[in-house]
Protein backbone atom coordinates (compact mmCIF):
# COMPACT_ATOMS: atom_id res chain seq x y z
CA UNK A 1 0.00 0.00 0.00
CA UNK A 2 0.96 3.51 -0.71
CA UNK A 3 2.84 5.10 2.47
CA UNK A 4 3.33 8.82 3.40
CA UNK A 5 6.99 10.31 4.17
CA UNK A 6 8.00 14.07 5.19
CA UNK A 7 8.95 15.91 2.62
CA UNK A 8 12.63 16.12 1.99
CA UNK A 9 14.62 19.65 0.72
CA UNK A 10 15.13 17.72 -2.48
CA UNK A 11 14.85 18.57 -6.33
CA UNK A 12 12.09 16.59 -7.74
CA UNK A 13 12.69 14.63 -10.90
CA UNK A 14 10.92 15.61 -14.47
CA UNK A 15 9.08 11.86 -13.83
CA UNK A 16 7.76 12.88 -10.20
CA UNK A 17 5.85 15.67 -11.73
CA UNK A 18 3.69 13.44 -13.22
CA UNK A 19 0.92 10.86 -12.25
CA UNK A 20 2.36 7.44 -13.72
CA UNK A 21 -0.98 7.20 -15.19
CA UNK A 22 -0.46 9.99 -17.05
CA UNK A 23 2.87 8.60 -18.20
CA UNK A 24 1.44 5.29 -18.97
CA UNK A 25 -0.91 7.38 -21.34
CA UNK A 26 1.21 9.62 -22.74
CA UNK A 27 3.58 6.31 -23.74
CA UNK A 28 0.60 4.93 -24.85
CA UNK A 29 -0.47 7.27 -27.36
CA UNK A 30 3.43 8.06 -28.41
CA UNK A 31 3.79 4.32 -29.42
CA UNK A 32 0.67 3.94 -31.16
CA UNK A 33 1.63 6.52 -33.77
CA UNK A 34 4.73 5.05 -33.97
CA UNK A 35 3.80 1.67 -34.56
CA UNK A 36 1.23 2.99 -36.90
CA UNK A 37 4.08 4.62 -39.10
CA UNK A 38 6.12 1.62 -38.94
CA UNK A 39 3.20 -0.76 -40.34
CA UNK A 40 2.39 1.33 -42.70
CA UNK A 41 6.01 0.85 -44.01
CA UNK A 42 5.33 -2.63 -44.11
CA UNK A 43 7.32 -3.06 -40.76
CA UNK A 44 6.04 -6.49 -39.51
CA UNK A 45 3.48 -6.67 -37.24
CA UNK A 46 4.51 -10.14 -35.57
CA UNK A 47 7.45 -7.90 -34.19
CA UNK A 48 4.73 -5.32 -31.98
CA UNK A 49 1.56 -7.64 -31.79
CA UNK A 50 1.28 -11.09 -29.70
CA UNK A 51 0.78 -14.27 -31.14
CA UNK A 52 0.50 -17.54 -29.58
CA UNK A 53 1.55 -19.54 -32.49
CA UNK A 54 5.40 -17.10 -31.96
CA UNK A 55 5.74 -17.68 -28.63
CA UNK A 56 4.79 -20.53 -28.26
CA UNK A 57 7.71 -21.08 -30.84
CA UNK A 58 10.19 -18.93 -28.68
CA UNK A 59 9.84 -15.86 -31.13
CA UNK A 60 9.49 -12.35 -30.84
CA UNK A 61 8.58 -12.76 -26.81
CA UNK A 62 9.38 -9.19 -26.43
CA UNK A 63 5.31 -8.70 -27.93
CA UNK A 64 4.63 -9.43 -24.59
CA UNK A 65 5.48 -5.92 -23.50
CA UNK A 66 4.98 -4.31 -27.31
CA UNK A 67 1.52 -5.88 -27.50
CA UNK A 68 0.40 -3.56 -24.18
CA UNK A 69 1.21 -0.59 -25.87
CA UNK A 70 0.04 -1.09 -29.38
CA UNK A 71 -4.12 -0.43 -29.80
CA UNK A 72 -6.32 -2.06 -33.12
CA UNK A 73 -7.12 1.95 -33.88
CA UNK A 74 -8.08 5.37 -32.57
CA UNK A 75 -11.20 4.45 -31.02
CA UNK A 76 -9.55 1.35 -29.31
CA UNK A 77 -6.99 3.39 -27.80
CA UNK A 78 -9.74 6.26 -26.88
CA UNK A 79 -11.78 3.49 -25.16
CA UNK A 80 -8.86 2.06 -22.98
CA UNK A 81 -6.87 5.68 -22.28
CA UNK A 82 -10.48 7.01 -21.23
CA UNK A 83 -10.93 4.20 -18.91
CA UNK A 84 -7.06 4.38 -17.76
CA UNK A 85 -7.47 8.16 -16.91
CA UNK A 86 -10.18 6.96 -14.22
CA UNK A 87 -9.58 3.49 -12.59
CA UNK A 88 -5.31 4.12 -13.13
CA UNK A 89 -5.53 7.38 -11.23
CA UNK A 90 -7.81 5.62 -8.18
CA UNK A 91 -5.71 2.87 -8.29
CA UNK A 92 -2.38 4.91 -7.86
CA UNK A 93 -3.72 6.79 -5.53
CA UNK A 94 -4.34 3.58 -3.74
CA UNK A 95 -1.31 1.84 -4.09
CA UNK A 96 1.61 4.13 -4.46
CA UNK A 97 3.23 5.22 -7.87
CA UNK A 98 5.91 2.34 -7.84
CA UNK A 99 3.67 -0.28 -6.81
CA UNK A 100 0.99 0.77 -9.04
CA UNK A 101 3.19 0.87 -11.96
CA UNK A 102 4.45 -2.79 -11.22
CA UNK A 103 1.88 -4.02 -10.53
CA UNK A 104 0.00 -2.94 -13.86
CA UNK A 105 2.96 -4.14 -15.71
CA UNK A 106 2.54 -7.56 -14.28
CA UNK A 107 -1.19 -7.82 -15.01
CA UNK A 108 -0.90 -7.12 -18.60
CA UNK A 109 2.30 -9.46 -18.93
CA UNK A 110 0.10 -12.22 -17.46
CA UNK A 111 -2.60 -11.27 -19.48
CA UNK A 112 -0.61 -11.71 -22.24
CA UNK A 113 0.75 -15.13 -21.20
CA UNK A 114 -2.95 -15.94 -20.17
CA UNK A 115 -4.15 -15.26 -23.68
CA UNK A 116 -1.31 -17.44 -25.04
CA UNK A 117 -2.36 -20.65 -22.79
CA UNK A 118 -5.45 -20.01 -23.38
CA UNK A 119 -5.37 -20.23 -27.33
CA UNK A 120 -3.33 -23.48 -26.56
CA UNK A 121 -5.76 -25.29 -24.12
CA UNK A 122 -8.61 -24.16 -26.04
CA UNK A 123 -7.36 -25.15 -29.78
CA UNK A 124 -8.07 -21.60 -30.53
CA UNK A 125 -6.29 -20.30 -33.75
CA UNK A 126 -3.04 -19.69 -33.06
CA UNK A 127 -1.90 -17.13 -35.77
CA UNK A 128 -4.61 -14.52 -34.11
CA UNK A 129 -2.92 -11.21 -33.35
CA UNK A 130 -3.95 -9.53 -29.48
CA UNK A 131 -3.28 -5.72 -28.91
CA UNK A 132 -4.14 -3.28 -26.58
CA UNK A 133 -3.77 -2.30 -22.82
CA UNK A 134 -7.36 -3.75 -21.76
CA UNK A 135 -5.39 -6.87 -19.87
CA UNK A 136 -3.93 -4.43 -17.51
CA UNK A 137 -6.63 -2.04 -17.50
CA UNK A 138 -9.04 -5.64 -16.24
CA UNK A 139 -5.58 -6.20 -13.81
CA UNK A 140 -6.86 -2.67 -12.16
CA UNK A 141 -10.55 -3.17 -12.18
CA UNK A 142 -10.22 -6.77 -10.77
CA UNK A 143 -8.26 -5.03 -7.64
CA UNK A 144 -10.98 -2.72 -7.27
CA UNK A 145 -13.79 -5.44 -7.39
CA UNK A 146 -11.67 -6.48 -3.86
CA UNK A 147 -10.46 -3.78 -2.61
CA UNK A 148 -13.63 -1.21 -3.29
CA UNK A 149 -16.41 -3.15 -4.00
CA UNK A 150 -19.01 -0.97 -3.34
CA UNK A 151 -17.68 1.53 -5.27
CA UNK A 152 -20.56 3.22 -7.69
CA UNK A 153 -19.04 3.77 -11.08
CA UNK A 154 -20.73 4.53 -14.33
CA UNK A 155 -20.17 1.69 -17.13
CA UNK A 156 -19.98 2.45 -20.88
CA UNK A 157 -23.49 4.29 -22.14
CA UNK A 158 -25.48 3.37 -18.87
CA UNK A 159 -26.79 6.39 -17.35
CA UNK A 160 -26.68 5.05 -13.46
CA UNK A 161 -23.97 3.88 -11.31
CA UNK A 162 -23.36 0.42 -10.35
CA UNK A 163 -21.15 -0.86 -7.44
CA UNK A 164 -17.65 -2.13 -8.38
CA UNK A 165 -18.20 -5.94 -7.80
CA UNK A 166 -20.53 -6.31 -10.36
CA UNK A 167 -19.28 -3.48 -12.58
CA UNK A 168 -16.38 -5.58 -13.18
CA UNK A 169 -17.06 -9.41 -14.03
CA UNK A 170 -20.14 -7.73 -15.84
CA UNK A 171 -17.91 -5.66 -18.30
CA UNK A 172 -16.11 -8.73 -18.83
CA UNK A 173 -19.54 -11.05 -19.69
CA UNK A 174 -20.88 -8.06 -21.84
CA UNK A 175 -17.87 -7.80 -24.32
CA UNK A 176 -17.78 -11.69 -23.97
CA UNK A 177 -21.33 -12.11 -25.44
CA UNK A 178 -20.99 -8.57 -28.04
CA UNK A 179 -17.81 -10.59 -29.45
CA UNK A 180 -19.41 -14.03 -29.85
CA UNK A 181 -22.57 -12.59 -31.42
CA UNK A 182 -21.21 -9.89 -33.61
CA UNK A 183 -18.40 -12.45 -34.40
CA UNK A 184 -15.96 -9.62 -33.38
CA UNK A 185 -12.16 -10.21 -32.31
CA UNK A 186 -11.94 -8.88 -28.87
CA UNK A 187 -9.18 -10.36 -26.79
CA UNK A 188 -11.79 -11.91 -23.96
CA UNK A 189 -9.02 -14.30 -22.90
CA UNK A 190 -6.75 -11.82 -22.14
CA UNK A 191 -9.36 -9.92 -20.44
CA UNK A 192 -10.33 -12.38 -18.14
CA UNK A 193 -6.11 -13.10 -17.07
CA UNK A 194 -5.66 -9.41 -16.13
CA UNK A 195 -9.19 -9.67 -13.55
CA UNK A 196 -7.52 -12.75 -12.34
CA UNK A 197 -4.09 -10.93 -11.98
CA UNK A 198 -6.02 -8.19 -10.18
CA UNK A 199 -8.48 -10.54 -8.07
CA UNK A 200 -4.83 -12.32 -6.96
CA UNK A 201 -3.39 -9.18 -6.25
CA UNK A 202 -6.31 -7.66 -4.32
CA UNK A 203 -6.35 -11.32 -1.90
CA UNK A 204 -2.43 -10.56 -0.96
CA UNK A 205 -2.97 -7.22 -0.28
CA UNK A 206 -6.55 -7.71 2.06
CA UNK A 207 -4.54 -10.58 3.69
CA UNK A 208 -1.10 -7.91 4.17
CA UNK A 209 -3.19 -5.06 5.55
CA UNK A 210 -5.78 -6.14 6.66
CA UNK A 211 -6.79 -2.71 8.17
CA UNK A 212 -5.89 -0.45 5.53
CA UNK A 213 -8.17 -2.44 2.86
CA UNK A 214 -10.93 -2.34 4.99
CA UNK A 215 -10.77 1.19 5.76
CA UNK A 216 -10.40 1.46 1.58
CA UNK A 217 -13.65 -0.69 1.66
CA UNK A 218 -15.69 2.03 4.05
CA UNK A 219 -14.11 5.46 2.50
CA UNK A 220 -14.97 4.09 -1.12
CA UNK A 221 -18.82 2.97 -0.46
Amino acid sequence: MARTYRNSPRKKSISSMFSITLILIFVNIITFILFLILIGLDFPIDYIAIKPLNILQGDYIWTFITSMFMHAGFFHLFVNMFSLFFIGSLVERILGRKRYFYFYMVAGLFAGLFFVLSSLAFAADLDTFAVGASGALFGLVGLLVLLTPNLPVFVMFIPIPIKMKYAGPGILVVLWLISVAGDIPIGNTAHFGGLLAGLIYGLYLKKKYKRKTEYLKKVFS
